[in-house]
């Protein structure tokens, strides 16, 4: 086997004594032993060639302009160098569809990646998606903290996951101290999510933590992934939730949604046509022992009337959170509980929350991992989308778009099958 020193020696040579443009090396994976074999003939399913200079080859689905996924997303090729210095060679374990990741896409997120040309694309682009799990496959010499065989998440969004293998330098990944017992899905959407219910439960209201089991969290979206974590994070802090589902096709779905949730700890579900109709008050009078155990936190991702409808059960001084805008309309706040409520709007993007804290997001993080290896934070449900070597753009494409249905058996995952 050659050295490391020679194979860089090799590449160097390589690298001055060919006329080969950048662009045109950057789709040229040498195999070993198969230097002079055409890029025509055909490659045994399932398998990548990795260059006898080092380079791992890769693909990316990345965009130029905005528009709707299966429009504008397409699969890039592209060689990845041998790591120098402090940079770190990943592989995707699993990375999910997030309707962030669309929006984003859409161009209608308010955060979006730069387009650019560093992957040898003939026109600016992003590379899509914004969370995912990695494993790490090779170090540059600089790397201090990470090593061959962890896995790693990134520290940021817009740092681009939806992709076969990537290049980053390390102080721009967190690595999983701990993955024993973990699975990629668990880690791929650890960082949104949860991370987000907790940051709104812990950060906008101070619990009497010696009235445990006598507060309560209102949330509409109940059944989204931030909604089964806000059950579950209650749940383990003493905290009662009330949570709104929206009806599915038949009553027989919608019971089953609400023993799913029941069965992660939720204290009682109801329907959004229950939410609006004159007998809620009734049923939350009831619900909270005659009003004495106060809702102190509502958390918002539809806006609308399903909004208003939840700052309606807040107790004085309360807060409520909006962090998504499912039903597309504005949240109205009825004056009268702004003054005699004194009641608190607030929103939360966790973008934005992690890029200024980002110790406290990987606090956060290793907390809600923790709970998971302790078997008290289940799995979101999942759909997974196998990405193998030869699986084709429009196919991943398509996936992404079906993000956009409602009403889906879960999440959508990415999960790379291919190998180093």
């Amino acid at each position: 086997m050659l050295s490391r020193g020679v194979l860089r020696a090799t590449a160097v040579s390589f690298r001055s004594n060919t006329a080969l443009s950048l662009k045109t090396r950057a789709s040229f994976p040498l195999a070993i032993g198969q230097c002079q074999k055409s890029l025509s003939s055909p490659l045994p399913e399932g398998r990548r060639y990795v260059s006898v200079y080092g380079y791992t080859q890769a693909k990316a689905l990345i965009y130029s302009r905005y528009g709707e996924p299966q429009d504008v997303l397409r699969l890039h090729n592209h060689s990845i160098s041998p790591p120098h210095g402090t940079e770190v060679t990943l592989r995707l374990l699993a990375a999910p569809l997030n309707p962030a990741d669309v929006n984003q896409i859409q161009g209608v997120y308010p955060s979006k990646p730069p387009f650019q040309t560093t992957l040898g694309t003939e026109e600016p682009s992003a590379v899509a998606g914004n969370e995912g799990a990695f494993e790490v496959i090779a170090t540059g010499a600089g790397v201090k903290n990470i090593a061959k065989g962890d896995w790693v998440i990134m520290k940021q969004t817009g740092q681009g996951t939806w992709r076969t293998h990537a290049q980053m330098d390390e102080s721009k990944l967190i690595k999983i101290e701990n993955k024993e017992g973990l699975s990629p899905l668990q880690i791929g959407t650890v960082s949104v999510n949860p991370v987000t219910a907790y940051r709104m439960i812990k950060d906008f209201c101070d619990w009497d933590w010696m009235r445990a089991g006598e507060e309560w969290i209102i949330q509409n979206g109940a059944n989204s992934g931030v909604g089964r974590a806000a059950i579950q994070l209650a749940r383990e802090w003493g905290i009662k939730t009330l949570n709104v589902v929206r009806e599915r096709k038949t009553p027989e779905e919608t019971e089953a949604i609400k023993n799913e949730l029941r069965e992660l700890g939720a204290t009682e579900v109801v329907t959004e046509s229950e939410l609006l109709s004159r007998e809620f008050k009734g049923m939350v009078h009831q619900f909270t022992r005659q009003g004495k155990e106060p809702i102190r936190l509502a958390l918002n991702c539809v806006g609308g009337k399903s909004a208003t409808a939840l700052a309606k059960t807040l107790a004085p001084g309360s807060h409520l959170v909006t962090y998504g805008a499912m039903s597309k309309q504005p949240v109205a706040l009825p004056s009268g509980l702004l003054i005699f409520k004194n009641l608190s709007f607030d929103g939360f993007w966790v973008s934005k929350w992690g890029d200024k804290n980002p110790q406290l997001k990987e606090n956060t993080i290793n907390d809600v991992l923790q709970l998971t290896r302790a078997g008290k934070f289940k799995d979101i449900p999942a759909e997974d989308i196998k990405w193998k070597w030869d699986t084709d753009g429009s196919e991943l494409a398509a996936g992404v778009q079906g993000t956009l249905s409602g009403y889906r058996s879960g999440k959508g995952l990415f999960k790379f099958e291919g190998g180093d």
